[in-house]
């Protein structure tokens, strides 16, 4: 297994959904450039929902980059410093549960 970041992006124009996968180690450092990602993402994808998949990260999610992700959903905003222009994006994110079975994941959306 990588600690690298690795990201694929799938566009489903029938359910007007852009889903980012994440595989790797998500950290405070590398989730600047999942920003970069999600920001390209939404700009082609206008008005869609963005969805971040990050159950393939199985785990290696640091507290710290998750609350950033999750702020980020909540506002309908990237940080000011990605995206100074502060566009709505609709973001759910998939992360592997913590306290669920094998397998399992939990969704989170704003």
């Amino acid at each position: 297994m990588t600690d690298k970041l690795q990201v694929l992006i799938r566009v489903d124009l029938d359910c007007a959904k852009t889903l980012v996968a994440t595989q790797g180690h998500v950290t405070s450092k590398s989730v600047r450039g999942l920003y970069d990602v999600m920001k390209r993402a939404n700009s082609l994808t206008a008005g869609m929902t963005l969805e971040l998949d990050m159950t393939r990260a199985r785990a290696r999610i640091e507290p710290d980059a998750l609350e950033e992700l999750r702020t980020c959903s909540r506002s309908h905003h990237l940080p000011a410093h990605v995206h100074p222009l502060q566009s709505d994006y609709r973001l759910s994110i998939l992360t592997p549960g913590i306290a669920a079975p094998l397998g399992a994941m939990t969704t989170e959306a704003a």
